[in-house]
């Protein structure tokens, strides 16, 4: 499955509304070897996230090398055939550039995509299954 940086971040920043669900969901899913799945982007938009709602940048340093060590973590790269898949995502489904780049990598990949994000969820749902996390797999 496809794992949106909104999970990511409140997994990482323990004020976050959704930190216990997330880190409870998380830990399941590195217990049972599921396979996590993100475009490459995750890295930044986590990074950045964590360093802004700490005001920390070296925090958001940390976040990405903490993803970087998952062994259930799987970056795919954004090549041309994910970059042009997000942009017709994004225009076709009216979805924001980041948020058409997980759409795009869970319906290349054929597996469904786990996110905090309701506009995102909602408009993704024409080409994926999308779950927001409290009623994910």
């Amino acid at each position: 499955m496809v794992v949106d940086a909104s999970v990511w971040v409140s997994v990482l920043v323990p004020q976050d509304v959704h930190h216990t669900q997330s880190r409870a969901w998380l830990e399941e899913r590195m217990r049972e070897g599921a396979l996590l799945i993100a475009p490459v982007i995750l890295l930044a938009e986590v990074g950045g996230a964590v360093a802004r709602r700490t005001g920390e940048s070296g925090l958001g340093r940390r976040a990405a090398e903490v993803l970087l060590s998952l062994p259930n973590l799987r970056l795919v790269p954004v090549d041309d055939r994910v970059g042009y898949e997000a942009a017709r995502l994004a225009a076709q489904l009216g979805l924001r550039g980041a948020d058409a780049v997980y759409v795009a990598t869970a319906a290349l990949l054929g597996v469904p995509l786990v996110t905090w994000d309701i506009e995102q969820r909602e408009r993704a749902q024409p080409v994926v299954e999308a779950y927001e996390l409290g009623h994910a797999l």
